[in-house]
């Protein structure tokens, strides 16, 4: 491990604007479920039929519920190295930094990142579906069903549903500081989540100075355009760095 630091930590001294992609990898090593496959089945129903607009449609409380039981397991999670390790980069590098999560979980904002895209949205946020309202909520659980302050009409989950597009502004700034930056460095991630996993190879092909390292204990195709693929867990990786 030890020459794999040496190579991380020069790459980052020379960079002057690093951003970071974060996948489900850096959350599940402070022990939030993927809530997919069987691990996440609740009542028998599957992450998949749940996190859509149709079943929020069809069944809003059903909707709350689940979300109501994932919002209490994942009260109890705590950032770990990895996490902190990613506060202390921002610090360091100030504006020229950005951090792109592919997470929901919010471990990111309660670690102290404050530079922080949340690109798939956030589970402790909540949005009217009528008007634009939209603001963070820690309550555990959220009554059922929550109203809009503004105009009365349901509260629903600020996240991006099945079927649902990512928001453009947020996807613009994303793909633009990947290409934009010295180093981009992938952490946790399967690398085939769309359109996420394009992003370090639009970055590579448009950007030919760039650097990219890959952070995944499991070779994934970011691997294998990485300049450094370190084969370890982030946090196990990142504690003492």
């Amino acid at each position: 491990m030890k020459n794999y630091k040496e190579e991380f930590l020069r790459l980052i001294k020379s960079a002057n604007k690093i951003t970071v992609i974060t996948g489900a990898g850096i959350s599940a090593e402070s022990g939030v479920p993927t809530f997919r496959g069987e691990d996440g089945l609740w009542k028998n129903y599957r992450a998949e039929e749940l996190a859509t607009p149709y079943a929020f449609q069809k069944n809003p409380q059903l909707v709350w519920e689940w979300y109501n039981w994932r919002r209490e397991l994942i009260s109890k999670c705590e950032p770990n190295p990895a996490h902190k390790f990613l506060v202390k980069l921002e610090k360091e590098k100030g504006d020229n930094f950005l951090l792109i999560t592919q997470n929901v979980d919010g471990l990111h904002r309660k670690a102290g990142n404050k530079r922080i895209i949340e690109i798939h949205g956030c589970i402790w946020r909540v949005k009217c579906v009528n008007c634009a309202y939209k603001d963070y909520n820690y309550d555990i659980p959220i009554k059922i069903l929550p109203k809009c302050p503004e105009c009365d009409d349901v509260l629903r989950p600020d996240v991006v549903w099945f079927g649902e597009s990512l928001d453009y502004n947020d996807l613009q700034k994303s793909i633009e500081a990947c290409i934009k930056c010295d180093l981009l460095i992938v952490i946790g991630t399967s690398g085939v989540v769309q359109p996420v996993a394009s992003f370090p190879f639009q970055a590579k092909s448009n950007n030919k100075n760039l650097k990219l390292i890959d952070i995944n204990p499991v070779k994934n195709p970011i691997s294998e355009i990485a300049d450094l693929y370190i084969p370890y867990k982030s946090g196990e990786f990142l504690k003492d760095v």
